[in-house]
């Protein structure tokens, strides 16, 4: 298997940097942290209890959005979580 994704089940898992990955086919937006507008969204979901910290103590360089609400912290970049996830294959290896 190649290192940003793996086969579980029938569904994709987005590697997000430092060992965490996603179900790729719950991913809504990836988007960076750095507007009002995403600061208020992990500040929100902070405080429903929606936000996942992926980050380890890094700089958070990615907000992912998920189809259930939760916001997911990442210290990748946000353009190279997309690369990733526009490069995953649609059939396993």
């Amino acid at each position: 298997m190649k290192e940003n994704r793996q086969y579980n089940n029938q569904r994709w898992l987005l590697n997000i940097g430092l060992g965490n990955s996603v179900v790729a086919s719950r991913v809504v937006a990836i988007v960076t942290p750095s507007s009002a507008p995403m600061k208020r969204l992990k500040d929100d979901a902070r405080e429903r209890g929606k936000l996942i910290d992926s980050t380890q103590g890094r700089k958070t360089r990615a907000l992912i959005i998920t189809d259930s609400d939760h916001v997911i912290l990442s210290a990748i970049q946000a353009e190279t979580i997309a690369h990733r996830f526009l490069n995953m294959d649609s059939s396993p290896e």
